[in-house]
């Protein structure tokens, strides 16, 4: 009989053990596991600040220091670039600043759609 006990014992302690190794383990996979969801969208905020400031830096580029008038594929990648960024925001003052019928309303709505640029970038 005093074999039985300390072979129960031991089955008990090592089953104590086990569980709290299991416990730990659930509480670090669910800690790294929120960790992991944070990065995720950190990387996905990331990514779209560069795909701004990508897109930003292009527009003053072809757009802001163009000599001449903007030709046709130009508007059209910047088009699909503003879109890609899948910004409401950006797209309305984007589509703001290409309706502007005049050099003056144009002027406004660039400075209004940089300022919008510039908020989403940071």
């Amino acid at each position: 009989m005093p074999n039985n006990k300390k072979t129960r014992l031991i089955l008990i302690i090592a089953f104590g053990a086990l569980l709290i190794v299991a416990v730990y383990f659930i509480l670090k996979t669910y800690s790294l596991s929120k960790a992991l969801s944070i990065a995720k969208t950190d990387i996905a905020s990331v990514q779209k600040n560069d795909k701004v400031i990508d897109f930003t830096r292009v527009f003053i580029e072809k757009v802001l220091n163009a000599d001449r008038e903007v030709d046709f594929n130009t508007r059209l990648q910047l088009e699909n670039d503003v879109r890609n960024l899948k910004d409401d925001e950006i797209l309305a003052g984007w589509q703001k600043f290409t309706e502007s019928k005049t050099n003056t309303e144009a002027a406004d709505n660039v400075k209004e759609l940089l300022k919008i640029l510039i908020m989403k970038a940071s």
